[in-house]
């Protein structure tokens, strides 16, 4: 139970860190201290740069979706500073998304989906059999593989529509509302993400990857029976 808690705290943990955090610091900032809407987004956008500055240092390797959240987190404050404008700073949250899903799909076009390595452990779970049952299928299986492309081309779809539809908002909408209403397109679109690849391929795979396992199971030698 201790660590099933403990797995839902560090899984949630990020989110409340990217959106709660930096929505309740803009109210703040503005509203409750009187700053500018421009001072009041480049300061509630420095808790997740630290953050995913931090992840690197941590883990003491460089993740490529955590460098690049990283750089653009970093790139946007500065010309968002330089240029004064506040629907720039809002706009450049998408830049995260275009990025990803961009390079998402380009992986699914040279034959390595960029999402399986952060689907795999899901699927596995540490299991030595289920492990050689994903290298078995990866190797020999087409149906595999097109779910496990599936899966990746969700996620880079999807994050290209959010994209599109925070940049819409930023210039479109008064940025009081999109402060709140871009981080609620954020949680949706990876709800979204996350039902539709499931459904066409995480599910899929785990199914495979089951039915392989079960067959490369060894069985179990018979005990003589005492006369």
């Amino acid at each position: 139970m201790t660590t099933k808690t403990n797995s839902k705290r560090a899984n949630l943990a990020p989110l409340i860190v990217d959106v709660a955090v930096p929505i309740g610091a803009y109210y703040l900032l503005k509203d409750g201290l009187g700053t500018s809407t421009l001072t009041a987004l480049g300061l509630s956008s420095v808790v997740p740069a630290v953050r995913t500055g931090w992840s690197v240092v941590k883990e003491r390797t460089v993740n490529g979706l955590a460098a690049v959240i990283l750089a653009v987190n970093v790139v946007g404050l500065l010309l968002s500073f330089v240029a004064g404008d506040p629907r720039l700073m809002l706009a450049k949250d998408s830049g995260v998304s275009s990025v990803v899903g961009i390079g998402i799909l380009v992986s699914v076009a040279l034959g390595k989906p960029m999402m399986t390595a952060g689907m795999k452990p899901w699927l596995v779970k540490g299991i030595a059999e289920r492990e050689d049952a994903w290298a078995r299928l990866q190797g020999g299986s087409a149906d595999f593989r097109r779910a496990e492309r599936r899966f990746s081309v969700v996620w880079g779809v999807v994050l290209l529509t959010e994209c599109v539809l925070r940049v819409v908002g930023a210039y479109t909408l008064p940025v009081d509302t999109m402060v709140w209403l871009g981080s609620v397109v954020m949680v949706v679109s990876m709800a979204v993400a996350f039902l539709v690849s499931g459904a066409i391929g995480a599910g899929p795979m785990a199914r495979m990857l089951i039915a392989e396992t079960r067959t490369c199971v060894p069985a179990r030698p018979e005990v003589a029976l005492a006369r």
